[in-house]
């Protein structure tokens, strides 16, 4: 049986979670044809001076498969590790990957600017979304700095664009491009 895919779309509270515990949400939705093996986020990750931590039960060459779908990488030892999910056109999850896809197509055509076109674009041709989430109660400055990593990662590696829910779209500058916090929350 497949594992459940708790990926949320912008705006809604998770129901399922134990404490009722909000979640930071973060995707790059990537042109590249197969998300890189875990490995290379890790390297990146150590490359910039970060200490990934992966769960003591990973399947023994788990880090050097492309088509992973979920994993924690955790950033702190007294932190909740950042989840990551890998949903693709293809395969067991196409559904969660058409739904996020359809969500943020409609989200930006709410924008007519130069910026918004480009974002669709990106949403438009993606092979993956990579989402991150975070929990918005336990993350510190330090979680935040090794999301953007990862996200940095996704975007310059995968051909990817980065949004972050109630913020928007960015650019590979940083730049904020698309400003969807109003729309986020509707």
């Amino acid at each position: 049986m497949a594992k459940e895919l708790p990926i949320l779309p912008v705006g809604v509270a998770n129901q399922a979670s134990e404490q009722d515990e909000s979640f930071l949400y973060s995707r790059v939705f990537c042109q590249k044809e197969n998300s890189p093996p875990l490995r290379l986020v890790i390297d990146f990750l150590k490359s910039r001076g970060e200490s990934p931590t992966v769960p003591p039960n990973l399947e023994e060459g788990a880090l050097e498969d492309w088509a992973w779908v979920q994993v924690t990488l955790g950033y702190h030892q007294e932190r909740k590790p950042i989840h990551l999910f890998c949903v693709r056109d293809r395969g067991s999850y196409r559904d969660v990957y058409d739904q996020e896809r359809k969500l943020f197509l409609n989200l930006l055509t709410a924008h007519s600017d130069i910026e918004a076109q480009l974002a669709m674009e990106y949403v438009t041709r993606c092979r993956f979304i990579l989402t991150t989430r975070m929990a918005e109660n336990d993350v510190t400055d330090e979680g935040y700095d090794f999301n953007g990593w990862i996200l940095e990662f996704y975007q310059e590696q995968c051909n990817g664009i980065v949004q972050i829910d109630n913020q928007g779209f960015y650019s590979p500058k940083g730049e904020l491009i698309v400003d969807m916090s109003a729309s986020d929350k509707d």
